[in-house]
Formats: C-alpha cells, sequence, structure tokens
C-alpha cells in the first residue's frame, strides 16, 4: 500500500470501526447456525444431506477468499471492504429460501463465498492496522467476532423459541446488519495500492509461510471445532449429564473463548505471540486431559474451559503473522483462512467417525494429541513479534504506540 501517514485519532477510530465490522460478521454467523434445524425441516433434508449441503460453505469460500486481495488492490481497503460485508450480510437471506438439496448448495456456496471474502479483507485491514499501532490488537478483534456471534445467536434463539418464519427472521437480520456494516466501514482506513505495486494475483497457491502457519491454526479451529460441536453430546453421552448442563458446557466454551480473546492483547503485548501460543497449547493440553480422564461432569466442564481458553487467541495470531509474512497480507491471509476453514469443516465429522469406530474418549484423545503441536510448531508465529513487524515497510509517517 502506498505510504499516506495517518494521525493518531484516524487509526484509532478505524480500529474501533473493524472491531465493528467483526461483530458485524460473527452476528451473520450466529444469527445463520441458529436456524439451521428450521431450514433442514424446510427443504427437507435428511441428516447427510445437510451436512452436504453445509460443506458448501467452506467449499465455496475457499474458491472464493484468493479474490480478496486483487479486489482491494482494485478498489482501495474501504471499498472493498463495504461492498464485501455488504455481499455477505445480504447473503444471510438465502439459505431459508433453499425448497431442496440443489438451492440450498448453491445457497450455501454463495452463503461461504461472501463469507471467505470478508473475512480475508477485514483480516487484511486489522493487520494493516495493527501495523500501525505497533501493538497486537487482533485477539480483541477476533474477540468482537465472538461477542457478535454470542449476540447473534441469542437473538436467533429468542426467534426460533417465538416459532418464527426463519425467512423473515433473517431478512430482518440481515437488513440491520448490512445498515451497522456500511456505517462501520464509513471509518475504516481507505488503504490505497503504490503506483508501481503490482496486484495480486486473482488465484494462487498460498506461499510457503502461509502453509506452516496454517498449520498452527489448523490445531487449533480442529479442537474448537470438535468442542463446540461434541462439547453437549460428550457430557450427554459420557457423564450422562441432563440436556441443560450439555447446553451450558457448550456456551461457557464460547464465552470463555470470547473473554480471551477480548483479553488477549494485553497478554500478547507482554509476552510476544510465540510465548502465548506456546503457554496456550499447554492449557489447551491440559483441558484435553481433564476431558479425557473426566469422571463428573464439573471436571469435564472446566477442561473445555481450558480447551477455550488455550486456543482462544491463537488464529487471530495467525492471521496477524500471515499478514506480516509478506508484501501481500490478503493473499497470505487467504492461505491461512483456507486451512483453518478446512480443518473447522472436518472436524467434527472425523470427531464422529472416530467416536463411531471407537468411542468420544478416543476422539479427544485426537484433539488433545494435535493441542499438543500449539506449543510444538509455535515459533512459526515469530513474524508477528515486534521484530518481525520492524522487517515490513509501513507507511511513513506511522503512528506512535499510543499506549500511557
Amino acid at each position: 500500500m502506498s505510504d499516506v501517514g495517518y494521525a493518531h485519532g484516524e487509526v484509532r477510530r478505524a480500529r474501533y470501526a473493524v472491531a465493528a465490522v467483526f461483530a458485524v460478521h460473527g452476528a451473520v454467523t450466529g444469527s445463520f447456525a441458529t436456524r439451521v434445524p428450521w431450514i433442514q425441516d424446510h427443504a427437507s433434508l435428511g441428516a447427510g444431506q445437510l451436512g452436504f449441503a453445509l460443506a458448501f460453505t467452506a467449499f465455496g469460500a475457499s474458491c472464493a477468499m484468493p479474490l480478496a486481495g486483487r479486489i482491494s488492490h482494485r478498489f482501495g481497503s474501504r471499498t472493498a471492504l463495504r461492498g464485501l460485508l455488504a455481499l455477505w450480510t445480504l447473503a444471510l437471506v438465502l439459505p431459508p429460501l433453499a425448497a431442496n438439496l440443489y438451492t440450498l448448495c448453491l445457497a450455501m456456496f454463495v452463503y461461504g463465498a461472501t463469507a471467505g471474502m470478508a473475512d480475508v479483507a477485514m483480516n487484511a485491514l486489522g493487520v494493516e492496522i495493527e501495523r500501525l499501532l505497533d501493538k497486537s490488537i487482533m485477539s480483541g478483534l477476533h474477540g468482537m467476532w465472538s461477542a457478535g456471534a454470542l449476540v447473534g445467536s441469542a437473538a436467533g434463539t429468542l426467534a426460533a423459541h417465538l416459532g418464527s418464519d426463519a425467512r423473515l427472521h433473517l431478512a430482518l437480520a440481515s437488513a440491520a446488519l448490512t445498515a451497522l456494516g456500511l456505517v462501520a466501514c464509513t471509518w475504516v482506513l481507505d488503504l490505497q495500492p503504490a503506483e508501481d505495486e503490482e496486484p495480486p494475483p486473482r488465484f494462487a497457491l498460498p506461499p510457503r509461510s502461509a502453509l506452516l502457519i496454517g498449520t498452527v491454526g489448523f490445531c487449533a479451529v480442529f479442537a474448537e471445532g470438535a468442542s463446540l460441536d461434541w462439547s453437549a453430546v460428550f457430557l450427554r453421552d459420557r457423564l450422562d449429564s441432563s440436556a441443560g448442563v450439555a447446553a451450558a458446557c457448550t456456551t461457557g466454551f464460547m464465552l470463555t473463548m470470547a473473554v480471551a480473546r477480548i483479553a488477549g492483547d494485553a497478554v500478547v503485548n507482554r509476552f510476544g505471540p510465540v510465548r502465548t501460543v506456546r503457554a496456550g497449547g499447554i492449557l489447551a493440553v491440559l483441558g484435553g486431559l481433564l476431558i479425557v480422564f473426566a469422571g463428573h461432569e464439573a471436571v469435564a466442564m472446566g477442561g473445555f474451559a481450558l480447551m477455550g481458553l488455550g486456543i482462544a487467541v491463537v488464529v487471530p495470531l495467525c492471521f496477524a503473522a500471515a499478514g506480516h509474512a509478506g508484501p501481500h497480507p490478503s493473499q497470505a491471509i487467504a492461505g491461512v483462512a483456507t486451512i483453518t476453514y478446512t480443518s473447522g469443516l472436518i472436524a467434527p465429522s472425523l470427531i464422529g467417525g472416530v467416536a463411531q469406530a471407537t468411542s468420544l474418549v478416543v476422539s479427544f484423545c485426537v484433539v488433545t494429541a494435535l493441542a499438543c503441536g500449539l506449543a510444538v510448531f509455535a515459533g512459526v508465529l515469530r513474524t508477528a513479534e515486534r521484530g518481525g513487524r520492524a522487517e515490513v515497510s509501513r507507511p511513513a509517517a506511522a503512528v506512535p504506540d499510543p499506549r500511557p
């Protein structure tokens, strides 16, 4: 991007604006997730057919994410983010309109494609703001995403409880979130490419650095997906917990991740991303061991809470490291995002397959083993250390560290 100086207040305002964008993005996800049962019944799908259709979300995201960098280069960061975020919020109306498997697959492909492009654009802009501030902010931004997802899911739960038609609910949610997103994008930085800057390729394989960083993200997202989708089942089937306690475990896991992400930037600024992720990996492993050897539901719930605490900041730091690793942040972030999307897609089904062949305890032994990878491979995130940031070109009039 071109060397443009920004006033301190402008960058701080842009930081809060991007945080609002993350919250809007999360609210779309939370809103949709609560209405999946309605969508399944409306389209008359079995469990296998629904799983097949939902897989098109990741397929669409993987196909479209590499385009985000090209769009940002062509239109500038503000216009690109405004357009891509609006496409994503408007795509929320498509899934409940699907009347059969084929139309739902098409709807989920568009839904995933717009989600992935907006995801890359907002993370790339977050990395640029982090670069200007010279302090970690990505964990907090992803914390805002989690908070938005919780708000969206709470509203969706209420709508489902009232028996509202998902087409009406998601149309209203889409309109409200589109308006909020457009307002938030007004204050993000409008980064423009330098005159001699080559545009990123339309499609390209992720750089090697992104593959290494994506390995760490894969381990974290696998644990996240397994815990979100199977924690309640684990408590119910393994420990004979009530439905309310089992559901509370999943909610507690989500809250732990949201709080840890919002507070995570202070830890990263103090200890750096490598040591933070290594410590998180140790916590996640301890949580996994508590889950595997739990003889009481309280122990298992504590294990899932530790798992959430340990993995919470990993994905934000992976995006930050990818963005700092090369001249085209969007391309590297798209590569990492593709790997993490894939992990989130295969984790629930793989856990189910292992549980079917053996038991849920063995499934979470696999999760615990992958959590070890966070501690082992954390060193690949060194590009996001302060020293790594200094090696990356930055605007000539960068804003000084605003911390008192």
